[in-house]
């Protein structure tokens, strides 16, 4: 397994990609596309199947080392939360691909009688998708899934940030999938450039919201749709009627669990009473020893921060002055190791840096109210989160969350396990995102929802063609209307 500095001189050696490259490419899989080849079933499942080959227990150890190399990710996250969530889409994709292929039929109106109508799902084209470093195995290959479902051709961008991953996702994806069809392309932001420069019939972005406004504003250019799968300041409501045990161990699962906080889904912050805070910090403290000793920084349970730069990044959240006194559990960190372990900080001030941008790391803050009804407004006074969850025994707490709370998917008594339901969507709205995959969801991304009306010659009505007369005006209304009283009064010229 290369180094991430190997990688990164691999790939330095390599011959440029640039925008005659790019344009280049899109043209030989535009030509591939159109001649039909991506749309039948059996291509389809093909590649899903050869997706699943990849994934096998064959290869399960290289994605392991490759992950641990770009972010020291403990192999059991890597195991279930990357390669066995892509083994279970593929798997589901198989099962029901007939099923997404088929067109769906629809009732059609008196207005167009006879006739039948249907639904036709078909592919959008050659599609881009730009993808994440934090589960980078995951964020390539879950899209992927539903654009190959879908029967569309695929360029994948890896995140440079994970070079380890990259590689290895070049390399995989080449010696497996149809390459007249899928094609990996790895770089920097040149390499970016040059792919948002052309023409796609689709863009699928997975990052933050920065990258996403030039990939919409570069789409924008050709009317390109996109999807953005972003992030945002994700809260956790906790009440006090709760098995505090169980909670605590499901927020630190979310957050720590989950690449030590560098996910989008984990949550960003806390949010309960004053008079039940203390109980909760004490229940965090206790929980945080137990799955990761008296010295987390020494802990092989927990990633690393991704590189130096987000290393420092994080400090600046940590150095705000506004936070003096603020830390009550963690706060240590190794910069050699790019370590930072895991850190509460309560009464956190809501002007402060921390609270002002999605942290995405190890670092959560808890804010104290008087009343838990008060959350809803401190939530709905930033932007719209990926997500959000609520810890609570109280139903109407529980409707009035879900009805007042606008969030990519809510959670109640648990955080993060709503991305691993395939029948439902995930995506954000407003600034934590633009549409929604997995499962179904991902082919309909994917697609095109065609709509065929069927008509034969028998049938043709008189009242649609000129002279126009006030007799034809109320028939068509009538028509047009649906009601069957309306056309018979239409008839008898009663209205």
């Amino acid at each position: 397994m290369l180094s991430s500095t190997e990688v990164h001189e691999k790939q330095n050696k390599k011959e440029s990609f640039n925008a005659e490259a790019a344009s280049l490419l899109v043209k030989n899989l535009t030509a591939t596309f159109a001649s039909g080849k991506t749309r039948s079933y059996e291509w389809r499942a093909s590649q899903l199947k050869a997706l699943t080959k990849l994934l096998s227990d064959a290869h399960e150890q290289q994605i392991v080392d490759a992950l641990y190399s770009d972010l020291s990710k403990p192999p059991l996250e890597t195991v279930a939360y990357e390669i066995a969530m892509l083994k279970n889409s593929c798997k589901g994709a198989l099962k029901e691909l007939k099923r997404w292929m088929t067109s769906e039929k629809v009732k059609t109106s008196i207005s167009t009688f006879p006739s039948t109508a249907e639904i036709v799902s078909e592919p959008l084209g050659v599609v881009l998708i730009i993808s994440a470093w934090n589960y980078p195995f995951l964020l390539s290959l879950e899209p992927i899934i539903g654009a190959i479902a879908a029967g569309n051709a695929v360029v994948l961008k890896p995140s440079e940030v994970a070079p380890a991953t990259s590689s290895l996702l070049a390399k995989l994806l080449g010696e497996y999938l149809d390459n007249s069809c899928i094609r990996v392309v790895e770089g920097a932001v040149d390499e970016t450039s040059a792919l948002l420069q052309q023409k796609w019939d689709k863009i699928f972005y997975t990052g933050n919201g920065r990258v996403a406004r030039i990939v919409m504003a570069a789409a924008a250019k050709h009317l390109t749709p996109v999807v953005l799968e972003l992030g945002g300041k994700s809260p956790a409501v906790v009440d006090s009627n709760i098995d505090l045990k169980v909670a605590t161990r499901r927020i630190i699962a979310g957050k720590w669990c989950c690449n030590n906080g560098q996910a989008c889904i984990s949550p960003d912050y806390i949010i309960t009473t004053k008079d039940y805070a203390p109980k909760l910090v004490d229940a965090l403290k206790t929980e945080l020893e137990k799955f990761y000793g008296k010295n987390p920084l020494e802990s092989k349970d927990l990633s690393r921060i991704v590189n130096s730069n987000h290393f420092g990044r994080l400090t600046k959240l940590l150095d705000d002055e506004k936070l003096s006194g603020k830390i009550v559990f963690g706060g240590e960190k190794d910069e050699s190791k790019l370590m930072i372990s895991p850190t509460i900080l309560l009464d956190v001030p809501r002007n402060s840096l921390m609270m002002r941008e999605e942290i995405f790391g190890p670092l959560l803050p808890i804010i104290t109210v008087d009343k838990l009804e008060e959350s809803f407004d401190v939530i709905n006074s930033g932007t719209k989160p990926l997500a959000a969850y609520l810890f609570t025994t109280n139903n109407k707490l529980k409707e009035q969350f879900v009805m007042n709370i606008s969030a990519g998917g809510l959670v109640i008594n648990d955080t993060a396990l709503h991305l691993a339901i395939n029948t439902l969507p995930f995506g954000g709205v407003g600034e934590s995102g633009i549409g929604a995959y997995h499962g179904k969801f991902s082919f309909d991304a994917f697609s095109h929802k065609k709509a065929v009306l069927y008509r034969s010659f028998f049938g043709d009505a008189a009242i649609r063609y000129p002279p126009y007369t006030n007799t034809k005006m109320r028939l068509l209304k009538a028509l047009i209307g649906g009601g069957l009283l309306g056309i018979i009064r239409a008839l008898f010229g009663l209205s």
